[in-house]
């Protein structure tokens, strides 16, 4: 019980320290964090104004946007986020009271935080500013997102360790990453592309995140192809996967030969 209460202290003292450091240097500190996802969605919506007449679900061009977008920031935010763990936290892995899991657990409760309130605050502006009367389902969408921020934390906890091993993988894994936004459904439906681009689009796990996330806000939205134990499984292989070589390797990042 020491042992436990000792991490937890730990935990929430480098949260505190997280928060001071990536926040208070910038203006409007935490809020600047939910501003940006705010202002994005509100140009994309502008975009898809100018573009279309109607969305592909409902009726409302900010709310089918940020059903795409938010479950997606859950996984882009918490990877890129978790990936960087032992580089900001270098310094105090040096005294043996601090674990490199005490850092993993504090950023990850910190951007699992940051992600909520921050989709809390864009669904209660849409729901109020486009007048969306549709009921939600919450527990569906809370789902979805806790299935994607675990998903960006095994990826990011396994690039913990292949970014420092191998430099050239963290350029290549960048070249992969970028592209995921545009073809994981945030802009558009997967059952509406033709076979076999509808099939071959199943691979991708972040495909059936906004999928899921969406049959929760639209109640008329049968999201074809959904598997959601697909979507669990492959998030807690990537997890523990990351813990296999943050294990393996807990001697070199104690060392600092990482």
């Amino acid at each position: 019980m020491r042992l436990i209460e000792q991490h937890l202290r730990i935990t929430a003292a480098l949260i505190v320290r997280e928060m001071s450091t990536r926040y208070g240097s910038k203006p409007g500190g935490y809020l600047w964090a939910i501003f940006d996802p705010v202002a994005h969605v509100a140009m994309m919506t502008l975009i898809f104004q100018v573009f279309a007449r109607m969305p592909a679900l409902g009726l409302s061009f900010p709310l089918f946007f940020a059903s795409g977008y938010l479950p997606f920031t859950f996984y882009q935010r918490m990877s890129s986020f978790m990936a960087g763990t032992m580089k900001a936290n270098k310094a105090l892995l040096s005294y043996p009271v601090v674990s490199p899991f005490d850092a993993i657990v504090s950023r990850f409760v910190l951007q699992l935080m940051t992600d909520a309130v921050v989709t809390i605050v864009i669904l209660m502006m849409i729901v109020e500013l486009a007048d969306v009367t549709q009921p939600m389902n919450v527990a569906g969408m809370v789902e979805a997102a806790g299935a994607a921020a675990v998903l960006g934390l095994g990826v990011g906890t396994i690039n913990i360790v292949m970014f420092a091993r191998f430099p050239l993988y963290e350029q290549i894994f960048g070249i992969i990453n970028r592209p995921l936004f545009m073809i994981s459904g945030v802009f558009f439906l997967p059952e509406a592309l033709p076979n076999p681009f509808h099939d071959i689009i199943l691979y991708n796990p972040l495909v059936h995140i906004i999928m899921w996330f969406r049959s929760a806000v639209y109640p008329e939205y049968r999201a074809d192809g959904l598997d959601t134990g697909y979507v669990i499984e492959f998030a807690l292989v990537c997890f523990v996967a990351g813990l296999a070589l943050l294990t393996t390797s807990m001697r070199e990042i104690r060392e600092d030969r990482l």
